[in-house]
């Protein structure tokens, strides 16, 4: 990944129309997270994979459990030569499935796999480099409608592997902007996911890093329980009510 650029100061924030409170959240300055995440963090180097197609089958086999449970799927697969969406396809699903036994629900996580590389060749005939051509809502509204493709694996493919300027929300994102005032649970995932991308210049390599800050924060500061604000870069902007009470 590249050098992600700082976001200064004097970073434009498109207006738009007047949004109303009842449909949209809050238009924070989110360049300030970013930037004390950066400060205290650095580059995150982030996603893991050697190729394009890795990080595709990592987003996959990633879904409802910890990317240290995927790692050894992904050497398992390198290791038998199924890293391709060509070997991937011609494999048997039941050893496809053993392969990657330690993601959890592996059955269907090997089904899920089986659809993004059956999509992948009738709709760009195998090619990645096709696929990633296509115009950004198009290739997300084609991939959600691959099974097993919700909206935060779509995101993470357009974003890690394709480089479309894409935020990916997840369980920390939303951990963090709750806690910070900055959503609510109602808020949908596009609700939050178009806070960031209206707020933020269109970069794919910034959203990569803030997204990749935002998971090493949750990871070690803002976790589910017993928080530690105190040691967090974010502490300065929590809100006064609860930054007097940390």
């Amino acid at each position: 990944m590249r050098d992600c650029p700082r976001v200064h100061a004097d970073a434009s924030i498109p207006a738009g129309p007047a949004p109303s409170p009842r449909e949209v959240l809050p238009r924070p300055i989110l360049r300030d997270y970013y930037d004390a995440l950066f400060s205290a963090h650095g580059p995150q180097h982030w996603w893991p994979g050697r190729t394009p197609f890795e990080k595709i089958v990592g987003a996959i086999l990633t879904q409802n459990i910890s990317w240290s449970n995927v790692e050894p799927c992904i050497e398992n697969l390198r290791q038998q030569g199924l890293l391709t969406p060509r070997a991937m396809e011609l494999v048997h699903p039941s050893r496809l499935a053993r392969l990657i036994r330690s993601s959890g629900y592996f059955r269907q996580k090997a089904r899920k796999l089986k659809a993004f590389v059956h999509f992948l060749r009738t709709e760009y005939q195998g090619s990645l480099a096709r696929m990633f051509r296509a115009p950004t809502a198009v290739l997300r509204r084609q991939l959600l409608g691959v099974y097993g493709i919700g909206p935060e694996t779509a995101d993470s493919i357009l974003l890690y592997a394709a480089e479309h300027p894409v935020f990916v929300v997840d369980a920390y994102t939303r951990r963090i902007l709750e806690r910070h005032d900055l959503a609510e649970a109602r808020h949908s995932y596009e609700e939050i996911r178009r806070l960031f991308e209206s707020s933020l210049p269109a970069d794919p390599a910034l959203y990569n890093e803030f997204h990749a800050l935002i998971v090493q924060t949750g990871k070690r500061h803002c976790r589910p329980r017993e928080p530690r604000c105190s040691e967090c870069a974010l502490r300065s902007l929590l809100p006064e009510r609860l930054a007097a009470a940390k």
